[in-house]
């Protein structure tokens, strides 16, 4: 499907470099930001085309870094300033625009804030809770205004949370950092990285301009159902029971307990035909057992 086609990506992390790996095996090129030259070396080392840029950081040499890009993937998180991409290279984005056929901004599923439990779909009013999820809000705003302004063929994909190889929560059992901490009535939503690439995949091939996609899994849990189920399937005891107030947490660990809400994925089935590879965390954590 991507054959003859340049996926350029800013921000190339967990998400970004799965779906350009997918991107790549169906005959397109990939190109990417990292922030260093070491991460660099790694993207040069997985076929994806390398280019230093961050926020403060501007592409060195924007026209040849965005030549005959067809498919433009933006993953950067917005910082205090805004979004650091927008802020360095919305002339050069203005200017490529026309030959864009697909756009796709990651952004979060914590721009609906705390719902005590309840559900929310893409209709839902946006009220975020913490920061950095109000700085998504913006950024979402900023680049929908852009993309209106400039043709910019734009999805927004809300991810909920990321698990994958080498990041999920059989490792934490494993090496003894798991947790089950619980709050009562504390539902999370989220999703294996691989099904994050299957949505980009179905909106790819069924574009809809201006179009916003919850992506997360059919069923919403607590975290600590999570853990115990992890510590099942490795034949370990499960770690104890803490109660949320009385936890040791970081102000960002802290943080993600504030909200609470069941996340719809009603549109990613409906109207993009997507059939998730891991439905719940049960298949998705089975599936990882071959990564450990």
């Amino acid at each position: 499907m991507a054959a003859g086609k340049r996926l350029f990506c800013f921000g190339c992390g967990y998400s970004a470099r799965v779906f350009a790996a997918r991107f790549r095996a169906s005959g397109g090129s990939v190109a990417g930001t990292c922030r260093t030259a070491d991460k660099a070396a790694g993207l040069a080392g997985s076929g994806i085309v390398p280019f230093l840029f961050s926020d403060g950081l501007p592409l060195a040499d924007p026209a040849a870094a965005l030549s005959s890009t067809t498919h433009l993937l933006v993953s950067t998180p917005p910082g205090e300033r805004g979004d650091p991409v927008l802020a360095a290279h919305a002339e050069d984005l203005r200017r490529i625009a026309p030959g864009i056929e697909w756009a796709g901004y990651l952004s979060t599923t914590g721009v609906y804030g705390d719902r005590q439990g309840g559900w929310v779909d893409e209709a839902t009013p946006l009220e975020p809770a913490v920061t950095r999820s109000d700085r998504r809000v913006k950024a979402e705003a900023a680049w929908t205004e852009f993309a209106k302004s400039n043709g910019l063929p734009l999805h927004i994909f809300r991810l909920a949370g990321i698990y994958g190889p080498g990041r999920n929560q059989l490792i934490g059992v494993l090496d003894g950092t798991a947790r089950r901490i619980v709050k009562e009535g504390q539902i999370f939503s989220r999703i294996h990285v691989e099904d994050i690439a299957n949505v980009l995949d179905a909106s790819m091939a069924r574009p809809n301009p201006g179009a916003i996609y919850n992506v997360c899994d059919d069923e919403p849990a607590p975290a600590s159902d999570v853990v115990a189920y992890a510590a099942e399937l490795l034949g370990r005891t499960p770690p104890p029971e803490i109660p949320f107030e009385e936890a040791e947490l970081s102000p960002m660990g802290r943080s993600f307990y504030m909200s609470s809400r069941r996340v719809s994925n009603r549109r990613i089935h409906e109207e993009l035909g997507v059939t998730l590879s891991f439905p719940t965390y049960r298949e998705g954590l089975k599936s990882l057992l071959g990564t450990l």
